[in-house]
């Protein structure tokens, strides 16, 4: 049973801790960037310190102007951050509550809800996100904030109910202690500053949501009238030395500026080819410079993507970051970027998707786009990438800013120093230098299969051949992926390479196109007619009797339509196990999305289905001891019944799958689970509930992993030349590397005090 208690007479004393500079802690490995990155922030007070978040729930951090980066995590998605005018210790961050950092983003404590009124998570979705119970709740959901530019505890935050469409202006004036309600608001805001130059006495608000601005003075609220647009997708507004304010608003696709609130809007030309924007940000005490992100703007037979910039109010507006769309195109000469425009093109990434300008110099600037973060200084004359540095001659090292979903991390059995990620989005990456450095790893992948690689497997007998699982189709087996669509546009297949994942042929004679997610070899198969066995999401499984050269499928006795294949695993005796995927969103147990185990002691030419644990329908990883073929250990997800789900965690099996006990319940969404294959005692499992574990009992107990706290963990990996080390591979955080001896730091406010013990 899980208890949802809190240390309350300690709350304040626990915070996150996002660093892992310090001996034991995990540190980020990798290419850098891979993923969408958001919301960049500028310190007003050290232009070299600046915040970005991601959607996968990664946070960052750097104090050297993106030469390095440290990822925190606040247990979900960052909406915002703000820093205080006038402590440059102090920033402030909303996820699923309203977070605060005293020391520059080093440890964090929640503020709201107050940790004495949370009660309760609740983990509903299928990612598990977050939902704080509290009691009292006045403010629900904080969708803006900004602090009082002469008194630090000040805060002014709009707030609501997404659910019934109730929103309104809320002020505290004892550093969110204590809330009133100031105004009732006609909608959603997501943008809110306090002009500087109005009296301290009597602020003068700015408010901006998808259909309106508002004006906030002692006097009430007044409406602003804006641009003729059905919808606002962003705005950013600052204020000259006399207080006007000069509004910037994308709209339909168009920019458009104002300086005298709202009676007369200015619209963006890029030239007569048009384009249309994504983006836009001034600078809050330097408003007649900003930047927008524009992508189409036709010039010509090309069509350009990038950053334009005015400093003249919006009455002009001149590219500055201009990029040719087409991929085989060369990068601009003002661009320098690291690994993602040499190895995709410019138009890759796309123009950016969130634009910071700096407070006290409207040069700086910072683009963030769906996979890189790039920095000007010069005014956008350069702009320099800030997530990946160059290692060597053809290498690449992240800088901290990773926000890549990796599957794997994989290891040469003839080379240690030739290393693997499998990742989604930017397909495998290899290191020739024990992961010091980073290559791209895909040649000879077909294109349309190029986005994800799931797994790959190496002959142990050799050297060279590696066979890989690729797709489109990323993010697998969350249903986002195909709650919608199904399984028609999956594409993808197995590919092989005999030079060490230098190169790559296509290896998937007789299998449809599908989501290849998982690809297994019979060892005791001879080398010239491997066995293998591919998991393919949506048709089943299919085996190849001749190295991958021809596959047929092989689904007798699995009774799902268009299963939903996962994962495939060997025992020692040769019996095979295939976790089919659940296809229910929330867990409806007893029904045709019940995800299912299956086995075969024929080599998958019949298959007959395992018993799940009573209340389980979501098998994700399945382990069995090497020794000992009748113990199995099964990772699983929860359904969406109660606060925290019910049937997910660790389960053990000492008679093959016949009958099983839950061995972990502290964690219920577990993603997978693995036998450190030194010594069958030793079990590490991860999952979305920012933790890893450790059994050092063949899973009869375990303990928290110090130092990792990611919201969506993937897999444990043991380290095979260090066994006190581990790798963990994540949904979006890249792949952690680090000690699973660390130093044992106290959880955060928003971790249920858990049960010790099982």
């Amino acid at each position: 049973m899980i208890f949802l208690l809190f240390r309350l007479a300690v709350a304040a004393l626990m915070m996150v801790d996002s660093g892992y500079s310090r001996p034991g802690d995990f540190k980020i490995i990798g290419p850098g960037g891979g993923g969408a990155m958001f919301h960049p922030t500028i310190s007003p007070h050290d232009p070299n310190t600046v915040l970005v978040s991601c959607d996968m729930t990664g946070s960052y951090i750097t104090h050297d102007a993106g030469k390095s980066w440290r990822m925190f995590n606040l247990r979900g998605v960052v909406r915002f951050f703000v820093f205080d005018p006038l402590d440059q210790k102090v920033i402030y961050a909303q996820s699923s509550g309203l977070w605060r950092s005293q020391d520059q983003g080093e440890t964090w404590s929640l503020i709201y809800p107050q940790p004495s009124s949370v009660k309760g998570i609740k983990m509903s979705s299928d990612h598990s996100d977050e939902d704080l119970i509290a009691e009292p709740d006045p403010l629900s959901d904080i969708t803006a904030m900004a602090i009082d530019p002469s008194d630090s505890k000040i805060f002014y935050v709009v707030a609501g109910n997404s659910r019934n469409g109730t929103f309104a202006l809320f002020i505290s004036r004892d550093g969110g202690q204590d809330w009133a309600k100031e105004e009732d608001l006609p909608g959603l805001a997501v943008k809110l500053w306090v002009n500087p130059y109005s009296p301290s006495d009597a602020r003068v608000l700015l408010i901006a949501g998808s259909h309106f601005v508002e004006k906030k003075t002692s006097s009430g609220m007044q409406k602003i009238s804006g641009p003729s647009a059905k919808t606002f997708t962003d705005i950013s507004a600052g204020f000259r030395k006399d207080g006007k304010p000069l509004i910037y608003i994308i709209g339909d696709e168009s920019a458009f500026a104002s300086d005298d609130e709202g009676t007369t809007w200015r619209k963006a030309s890029l030239g007569q080819g048009g384009g249309k924007m994504r983006a836009i940000a001034t600078s809050l005490r330097n408003p007649d410079t900003a930047y927008v992100s524009y992508r189409e703007l036709e010039e010509g037979r090309s069509k350009w993507l990038g950053v334009a910039k005015t400093t003249n109010a919006g009455r002009t507006w001149q590219p500055i970051w201009k990029e040719d769309s087409n991929p085989a195109a060369k990068p601009a000469t003002n661009i320098h970027d690291a690994w993602i425009t040499e190895r995709f093109g410019s138009d890759w990434g796309e123009n950016p998707l969130a634009l910071a300008v700096a407070e006290q110099d409207a040069n700086i600037s910072y683009g963030t786009d769906l996979g890189r973060a790039m920095r000007t200084t010069d005014g956008g004359a350069s702009w320099v990438a800030v997530y990946s540095r160059k290692s060597g001659e053809n290498g690449w090292v992240s800088a901290g800013l990773d926000v890549t979903t990796t599957y794997g991390y994989h290891f040469d059995p003839f080379d240690h120093r030739r290393q693997f990620i499998s990742t989604t989005d930017i397909g495998l990456f290899r290191s020739e230098d024990g992961g010091q450095s980073w290559i791209s790893s895909t040649r000879g992948v077909p294109k349309e299969w190029m986005n994800t690689t799931y797994w790959i497997e190496f002959d142990p007998e050799v050297k060279g051949r590696i066979w890989s699982v690729n797709s489109w189709t990323h993010d697998l087996p969350r249903p986002k992926m195909w709650r919608r669509k199904g399984i028609r546009d999956y594409r993808g297949g197995v590919c092989r390479s005999d030079d060490g994942g230098r190169s790559w042929t296509k290896s998937n004679g007789g299998m449809e196109e599908t989501a290849a997610t998982h690809v297994l070899l019979d060892p005791t198969s001879p080398p010239t007619a491997r066995v293998l066995y591919v998991a393919a999401f949506g048709r089943g499984v299919y085996k190849s009797v001749d190295g991958g050269k021809r596959w047929k499928l092989k689904n007798n006795g699995i009774t799902q339509k268009e299963p939903f294949a996962w994962r495939i695993v060997r025992d020692s005796r040769g019996t095979l196990y295939v976790l089919v995927a659940r296809r229910s969103e929330d867990g409806s147990i007893g029904t045709e999305g019940d995800g299912a185990i299956y086995k075969s002691t024929d080599g998958a030419e019949n298959w007959r289905q395992v018993t799940m644990p009573e209340g389980s329908n979501a098998p994700n990883g399945l382990a069995v001891d090497p020794s000992a073929p009748d113990r199995l250990y099964l990772a699983a997800w929860a359904r969406d019944n109660g606060e925290h789900g019910e049937g997910g965690g660790i389960y053990l099996s000492v008679n093959a799958g016949d009958t099983w006990t839950q061995v972990l319940d502290r964690d219920r969404h577990v993603y997978d689970v693995t036998i450190d294959p030194r010594d069958a005692r030793i079990l590490y499992a991860s999952g979305f509930e920012s933790s890893a574990w450790k059994s050092s009992d063949r899973g009869e107990s375990w303990t928290r992993i110090p130092g990792f706290n990611f919201k969506w963990g993937h897999r444990v990996i043991p380290d095979p030349e260090d066994s006190k080390k581990v790798y963990i591979t994540t949904f979006g955080g890249g792949v952690w590397h680090g000690s699973v001896d660390g130093e044992n730091r106290p959880l955060d406010i928003v971790t249920p005090e858990l049960q010790p013990g099982r």
